[in-house]
């Protein structure tokens, strides 16, 4: 349960969810994020050609307004993917009913949803219930909430971060600018964002930033925390972030402010982590720390080859040191390496030192070691300066057991 104590909301939003009647299991499903007004809004998309609507809507509404956003919609229960010109439709209608209701452009609209691809989503539960449902908004922490729970779909545990800096203003004045994130993940899960079960995430920040410039920080954010994750290697078709500037706090952010960058940043991979942390039947999560490549690609690629192993997957839900399925994953990453220079080593345990078995290679140890629910692996490649730091976790027979009736 979160301790709304603690919870930090930005001014220049308000919140809310109901149940639109999307959810089997009858548990709120429709989420509304309201700015006081339009708020500056950058975004990143999946990577994966098969989009949903809502996220083609998404980008044509972005460009009309030049990133300006009044009202987010999200639903769950529905992925509104695969569904043609009736999803577009659908999609469009939600906008076109949420503008009447807040006084808005249908373009100022940011519809998101995510669940099951392929059914048409009946736009007409979440038009029912939007009145009742903008009546109810507040600024409040609970109400901030109840847009984390709404969203979820096979989460365990609502996911948000949060974060808090203050910066000299123009009048040599002090201003605090609060930043907080909402996200859900849970399987599905390898986001490949670009420019450069579903991953949604919606970052809020009082301070006033134009655009561009918001999208500046997003990207470099968001290259090294949602673009560092995976679950099971499988790309969504509705992963979407998103983040918006209400500018309430009177304080401007321009371009370069580290402070800023820092602190998005912290709450980017906050969420990411969180998001592994709840993946499907997941019983292990694994920090890879990938140095000595020849580049930051390169070790890129040697992360994710070993993070969408089965075989390495299936060892760390046994608790299996079996170092040698990581060396086979290193050598077919495409990554330029040396199989004599390779060093591996789980936590402070040298495992596997110039490419063979450690001469102090202590068997129970290191099965002790990545019997923990967290870990660390790091691998030294010997090959230049580049490195990564990457989230993942084991597989196991749950989250075979949640995927293969998960539509029915």
């Amino acid at each position: 349960m979160t301790d709304l104590s603690r919870l930090i909301i930005p001014r220049g939003f308000r919140f809310g969810a109901t149940k639109a009647g999307l959810k089997a299991s009858g548990r709120p499903d429709f989420a509304l994020i309201v700015a006081d007004a339009p708020a500056s809004a950058a975004a990143a998309f999946t990577a994966n050609r098969v989009t949903a609507a809502p996220l083609i809507v998404d980008k044509q509404h972005l460009t009309a307004t030049k990133g300006k956003v009044r009202v987010v919609a999200i639903n769950a229960g529905n992925a509104n993917c695969a569904t043609g010109k009736a999803g577009l439709d659908a999609a469009k209608a939600t906008c076109e009913a949420a503008a009447k209701v807040f006084g808005c452009k249908s373009e100022e609209v940011f519809p998101s949803s995510t669940g099951v691809i392929g059914k048409l989503l009946p736009a007409e539960k979440l038009i029912d219930v939007m009145p009742s449902l903008a009546a109810s908004l507040g600024s409040e922490s609970d109400h901030f909430i109840e847009v984390a729970q709404a969203i979820m779909t096979t989460d365990l545990v609502e996911k948000t971060a949060f974060a808090r800096l203050e910066v000299a203003g123009p009048d040599g004045t002090t201003k605090e600018i609060c930043i907080a994130g909402v996200g859900k993940g849970s399987g599905m899960i390898h986001p490949q964002l670009v420019p450069h079960a579903t991953m949604l995430v919606y970052i809020l920040t009082d301070a006033a930033v134009e655009p561009g410039i918001l999208d500046e920080y997003l990207r470099s954010a968001i290259e090294v925390s949602f673009n560092r994750i995976s679950v099971d290697g499988d790309t969504s078709t509705n992963d979407t972030v998103l983040l918006l500037a209400s500018g309430a706090s009177g304080a401007s952010i321009g371009q370069g402010d580290a402070a800023f960058a820092t602190a998005l940043t912290q709450v980017c991979t906050s969420l990411a982590r969180q998001i592994v942390a709840d993946g499907e039947g997941v019983t292990h999560v694994v920090e890879l720390h990938i140095e000595g490549a020849a580049s930051d690609a390169d070790a890129l690629r040697v992360a994710k080859a070993i993070a969408h192993s089965p075989l390495v997957k299936t060892a760390w839900a046994g608790c299996d040191p079996n170092w040698g399925r990581l060396a086979a994953a290193i050598g077919y990453s495409g990554a330029q390496i040396d199989p004599d220079r390779i060093d591996i080593s789980f936590g402070e345990l040298v495992i596997c030192r110039d490419g063979g078995r450690a001469a102090d290679f202590d068997e129970v140890s290191a099965h002790a070691y990545i019997s923990q629910p967290e870990f660390s692996i790091s691998i030294q490649l010997h090959q230049g300066e580049g490195r990564c730091v990457f989230w993942t976790t084991d597989l196991t027979h749950q989250y075979i057991h949640i995927n293969a009736d998960y539509s029915t």
